[in-house]
């Protein structure tokens, strides 16, 4: 058996991120940057008034207060023709251009106006509540790298950036085939040793959150010959993800089945738990990750295996599943020689610092747990005893399992 990381250098060093397409960027979000993005344009264009108020000089507003004569006044989105003097003032809302010869801003709440008289009741430091140009970003300037996924902040920025359309990575085609006798679609009629397939179509759900697009292949059934025809549905796809084939040992039938028709295997079995089974080569040109049948220990190596290879694929720069620290809130034995990932629920303590407390039980049949699950907290192997108040590594599930 390999460790977790060994096997995760080896995945990613498998694979390489796919070719780009263009977008708009209204439809960009979820998406991975392919190239850089490069503003368009300097904002804001020009120094704008960043309050409601007057503008004015800052010599004549820096001793104290002041009365100014107002001149004129000039809205959002217009301009002001003339030119402040000395002793004068325009009347200015956020966002407008700053007149020539102005170049600080008195607030609204610190004058009184009466006709074109403006009191001003306070002194003013020269430049307040001015943006100059290009306070926010000037033209040429890289915004966005390429490798960056665009959430909300960073679509925003680049509709900013004036930049319409943006290269991104196209959407990896991940092929999921399951397989066994055991198992069937939900709504499927059941036999009396029969159960619902849950693996499938969460790993859909999985791959589709975490930027790629499913091709279900279906659900193989125990033969050699019905896996071998299967997989041929996986022909151009950029990954293909197997769960189950359990029915001669964990993996056996998939490993047998798919070998005959020149599997190339990296490696098979990791020293974790869940998840020992995990499996990862090559077959057609096509990468392969073998998952194990078990529907948590499938969901655990997605969030350690699967999620960080898509992101790879997808040239994302933020590979590795992000980790908190935690205080345990109850205690845990001594761990063998697999690195453990329990299920725990995550609470703030009385001083604020993060609790988890796993399951009792961790019997990898139980979808139900995974599913109250906020966090997986990490064992490493051969870890001692901790008792309740030990510091641990814990992994989020609420990022890991609903996306971007």
């Amino acid at each position: 058996m390999i460790s977790v990381e060994t096997a995760l250098e080896r995945i990613l060093a498998a694979l390489s991120p796919g070719t780009a397409e263009t977008v708009s960027v209204a439809d960009s979000f979820g998406r991975v940057l392919a190239k850089d993005v490069v503003a368009r344009v300097t904002q804001p264009p020009v120094a704008v008034s960043a309050m409601d108020g007057y503008a004015a000089r800052g010599v004549d507003l820096s001793a104290g207060p002041c009365t100014l004569r107002r001149i004129g006044v000039v809205h959002a989105g217009a301009s002001f023709a003339g030119r402040v003097g000395p002793g004068e003032c325009v009347r200015i809302f956020t966002g407008a251009p700053v007149p020539a010869g102005a170049d600080t801003i008195v607030i609204q709440e610190n004058t009184r106006a009466e006709e074109d008289r403006v009191q001003v009741t306070e002194a003013t430091q020269a430049g307040r509540y001015v943006r100059p140009a290009g306070l926010d970003f000037k033209e040429g300037d890289t915004g966005l790298r390429a490798g960056d996924v665009i959430g909300v902040r960073q679509l925003g920025l680049a509709a900013a950036m004036n930049r319409p359309w943006l290269d991104v990575a196209r959407r990896p085609r991940v092929a999921i085939l399951a397989s066994g006798d055991e198992i069937v679609l939900p709504g499927d009629p059941l036999g009396p040793a029969q159960i619902v397939s849950s693996n499938a179509l969460a790993l859909g759900a999985f791959v589709r959150c975490w930027g790629g697009e499913p091709i279900q292949l279906g659900i193989a059934p125990d033969r050699s010959d019905a896996v071998q025809a299967m997989a041929q549905g996986a022909a151009g796809a950029d990954l293909l993800v197997t769960t189950g084939g359990a029915s001669v040992g964990e993996h056996d039938l998939i490993r047998s089945a798919l070998g005959a028709r020149g599997l190339d295997l990296d490696f098979w079995q990791i020293a974790m738990r869940p998840g020992k089974p995990l499996m990862f080569g090559r077959i057609g040109g096509v990468p392969m990750l073998g998952l194990p049948g078990n529907p948590v220990s499938a969901l655990v190596c997605s969030v350690l295996f699967l999620r960080p290879a898509l992101l790879r694929l997808l040239g994302a720069r933020d590979i590795e599943p992000p980790r908190l620290d935690a205080v345990l809130g109850a205690p845990l034995p001594a761990n063998d020689r697999r690195q453990d990932y329990l299920r725990a629920t995550l609470a703030r303590g009385m001083d604020g610092s993060l609790v988890a407390t796993a399951y009792d039980r961790q019997d990898s049949s139980m979808l139900s747990l995974l599913s109250g699950a906020d966090a997986l907290v990490v064992r490493p192997p051969d870890a001692p005893p901790l008792a309740a108040g030990s510091r641990v590594p814990v992994m989020p599930l609420r990022h890991a399992l609903a996306g971007v």
